[in-house]
Formats: structure tokens, sequence, C-alpha cells
């Protein structure tokens, strides 16, 4: 998904990977928890706003199912690696990659040519990954 210049498109962004999810589920037969789906939007929140507010030009996310995961990249146009500011309860704004960091099961950045790509996976279910019975 190509994200806009507006504000607009992280409202977008969070539907898209409820429907992405919601498909999975039901016509791919994937286990997706509820809690896994807000932690997904949540993590779809802070990277595309964060994309928005400080790279210029057009951002693109991309979901994918990965093992027991829902992948979420964001890739943007500056070529820098965010900082994770270290915890600090007095600090208005500026805690979205601290949030990511904390609830992914896997968050990394990857610096490219024309930019960055922001990856955080998100486990599916709230326990262990429910295995198919045998007939």
């Amino acid at each position: 998904m190509q994200l806009s210049g507006d504000t607009s498109c992280i409202a977008a962004a969070r539907r898209l990977a409820a429907d992405f999810l919601t498909r999975a589920s039901t016509e791919q037969h994937v286990v997706v928890s509820a809690h896994a789906l807000g932690l997904t939007q949540l993590v779809v929140s802070e990277l595309v706003t964060n994309a928005r507010r400080h790279a210029p030009g057009p951002a693109l996310m991309e979901l994918r199912i990965a093992d027991s995961t829902v992948e979420v990249t964001v890739q943007d146009s500056v070529p820098v690696r965010p900082t994770i500011h270290a915890s600090d309860p007095q600090r208005i704004g500026r805690h979205g990659l601290e949030i990511v960091a904390a609830v992914a099961e896997d968050f990394y950045v990857r610096l490219e040519e024309t930019g960055k790509r922001v990856t955080a996976h998100i486990a599916l279910t709230d326990g262990p990954v429910p295995r198919p019975q045998e007939p």
C-alpha cells in the first residue's frame, strides 16, 4: 500500500491491516487472536505515523504472514536509523518506536540507498500456536 501525504493514510493503514488479518483468518484459516489484531493495528499506526511525520515523499507499507507472526514493514525515503528514546514518563510524544519494540516479537531497521525499511513481527496468537488435529 502506498501511503499518501496526509494523515488520513494512518487510519487507512490500520483498516488495511485489520482487513488483511481478517482475510487471512477466514480465507487461509490462519489463527489470529483479537489481541494480535489490536497490536498489529497499534504497530501499523506508530510506524506509519513516524514515516509520515519524519520522511518527505511517499511511504510504502507491506503486510505478510511469516510463520506464526504478521510482518509489518513500512518503507520511507530517509536513510537514517530512527532512535528509540529511553523510557521517560514525563516526555510527551516520541514513544512510537518504544511501543513497537515493546510489543513486537522482533523489530529491526534496514537502511537502503533510497531510505529505510522498518519491520516488526507481531505474534498471531496469545499462546502456543495451535496445531491442526489429524483426522
